[in-house]
């Protein structure tokens, strides 16, 4: 008499397959996601590394308008207000070398540190910030759509 054991093989009443089909399925799912996750991750640092080196270089240029602007303060005000100006330019040179000179991971481990130790100012910080950015934002979208042809402002 032949055997009419029932088949181990179980169906997903949802996708019609096997579990011998499923199990491989399923790993393969979770090594795309974590490719995804892996390759999303490395293109956020990238990305950040690029805001930090523009970042740099817009400090720079800031401490460079800065000195440049002391020359100019110490013929008008004094060689004292002068001096401050030199000052917090060297203070912006400073801040944009410590910067550039530390890795991403490392300016993130600081931040979460800050947020930790104060997070009144860190939630502030974040507001103003947003609060810049947002204003920034709507002055940008808001320009090239106020004029009409004649110069009147649209409704």
């Amino acid at each position: 008499m032949p055997d009419t054991a029932p088949d181990a093989t179980v169906v997903d009443n949802d996708t019609g397959a096997t579990t011998s089909e499923a199990k491989p399925a399923v790993q393969s799912l979770k090594d795309n996601v974590i490719k995804f996750a892996n390759d999303a991750g490395d293109k956020a640092k990238a990305a950040a590394e690029d805001g930090k080196a523009r970042a740099g270089g817009a400090l720079d240029e800031l401490a460079t308008m800065l000195r440049d602007a002391a020359t100019s303060v110490d013929e008008k005000v004094g060689d004292q207000y002068g001096g401050y100006a030199r000052s917090a330019a060297d203070a912006v040179s400073n801040f944009s070398q410590s910067l550039q000179s530390k890795q991403v991971d490392d300016l993130i481990g600081e931040a979460r540190d800050f947020v930790k130790k104060s997070p009144a100012i860190a939630i502030g910080t974040a507001a103003a910030i947003g609060f810049v950015l947002a204003r920034v934002i709507k002055a940008g979208l808001d320009a090239p759509g106020d004029q009409t042809r004649g110069g009147d402002k649209q409704a």
